[in-house]
């Protein structure tokens, strides 16, 4: 299948500078922004709560404030747990460019560079992905619950074809602007779902779901290229019977 070939090229330039760049780049903001967040949290607590408060039967409590700070710091590493991937994978986001101009240069050199969307609109895309991945996987929630069977199918439907959908809008849009993207989309919607999907099982592995900003950036480049390139048979729009 060709996709896969598409996944193994990404998965072979993983050790490209440029890809190590990124993800350390977005690793560390991650690191940054969650370790601001604990040490506001608990300094927001010290703030608002008194040194000792005076309890009936007990007397003066002077530890509640510590407490406090303690149970909220241990809260909120158990959140940063939760939100480690997708908090890296917006910060990552912002330089998908950075990704796919290392994959065009390696693998389409006679390409001239695509233009850069500016500081404002990677991360406007990144909140906007970020936002509609965890919205989504949120409501399907409610559809885990009601069909537990059912939920690994929901989820590697509904991630690949979130995936797939923001990826292949941010390279194409590279080349062919935000509407020239829309309609290839519309052109090639279950070899896109499809790559998507691929992508969405690293999700489910720890450590290698970091990477999956970056593959799905690469894969994209790899897969839009190709068809692309490709001549489209006349009268076909929609229909996209996967290869």
């Amino acid at each position: 299948m060709k996709i896969a070939r598409d996944i193994a090229r990404a998965v072979g330039q993983l050790a490209d500078p440029t890809f190590q760049r990124v993800l350390w780049s977005g690793l560390g903001l991650t690191v940054a922004l969650l370790v601001g967040f604990a040490l506001a949290t608990v300094w927001g607590l010290n703030w608002l709560l008194p040194d000792s408060v005076t309890l009936p039967w007990i007397g003066d409590v002077t530890w509640l404030d510590n407490l406090a700070s303690g149970v909220s710091l241990l809260g909120v590493m158990v959140l940063s747990v939760f939100l480690m991937v997708p908090v890296a994978s917006a910060f990552i986001s912002l330089f998908l460019d950075d990704v796919t101009d290392a994959v065009e240069a390696k693998h389409y050199p006679s390409l001239t560079p695509a233009p850069r969307l500016s500081l404002a609109e990677g991360i406007r895309d990144g909140i906007g992905f970020l936002g509609v991945l965890i919205l989504a996987n949120l409501a399907a929630l409610v559809a885990y619950l009601a069909f537990p069977p059912l939920a690994p199918v929901i989820f590697y439907a509904l991630n690949g074809f979130l995936l797939g959908r923001e990826y292949m809008q941010l390279i194409a849009a590279r080349r062919l602007g935000r509407e020239g993207a829309l309609a290839f989309r519309r052109r090639y919607p279950l070899r896109i779902w499809s790559a998507g999907a691929l992508m969405a099982v690293p999700l489910t592995v720890p450590v290698v779901n970091l990477l999956v900003p970056l593959l799905g950036a690469a894969t994209f480049t790899h897969l839009f290229h190709r068809l692309h390139s490709a001549p489209v048979p006349s009268g076909r729009t929609s229909r996209d019977p996967a290869r």
